[in-house]
């Protein structure tokens, strides 16, 4: 499917003030939304989406994590490099980065323990294992830490959905240096 990458002005009037929120928010427009601002109605969806993630109590590490492991599970370009690219500025080391890249676990129990929930998450449609919901509570994980998951695991799949029926959206400049080679 080919895709086109809008920018505020080649995109619908709906999708407009959207783009113009998301750049406001964040900077820039990252291609991945303009990409979706072929369908105003998507853009919206994504928009919310990524502002409800924004909202959440996780800790902003573990949210992170969350995404790349739904990432990697999908096997989304843009989101792991995405990911990986605010993990390295939130501080997370370059070794852990590079473990949750390759499918593995990183050092900390908690950061352990939401990489397999969101795996889960994302490979089992939302059906956790008991260890995998042990795990997490040991870790010091609520409830609502876990729903917290499976919503920037849900932001991730629609991510990786845009990405691939784009054949891969191009990575932004910013995303580049972490992009994911698989």
């Amino acid at each position: 499917m080919e895709l086109t990458t809008h920018t505020v002005e080649t995109a619908a009037p709906a999708a407009r003030p959207i783009l113009e929120g998301i750049a406001a928010d964040v900077g820039l427009v990252p291609n991945l939304a303009a990409t979706a601002a072929t369908s105003p109605a998507l853009l919206a969806g994504f928009d919310g989406l990524r502002r409800a993630v924004a909202s959440t109590k996780l800790d902003p590490v573990l949210r992170e994590v969350a995404g790349l492991a739904a990432g990697v599970a999908i096997e989304n370009h843009y989101g792991v490099a995405f990911h990986s690219t605010v993990l390295a500025r939130l501080g997370l080391d370059d070794a852990d980065i590079e473990a949750l890249r390759d499918g593995h676990a990183p050092a900390s129990e908690a950061a352990a323990a939401v990489q397999q929930l969101a795996r889960e998450v994302v490979l089992g449609r939302g059906r956790l294992s008991d260890a995998g919901l042990t795990r997490a509570t040991e870790a010091g994980l609520t409830t609502e830490n876990i729903l917290e998951i499976v919503l920037e695991c849900s932001f991730a799949g629609l991510v990786g959905t845009i990405d691939n029926l784009a054949d891969r959206v191009e990575l932004d400049d910013f995303l580049t240096p972490r992009a994911w080679r698989r």
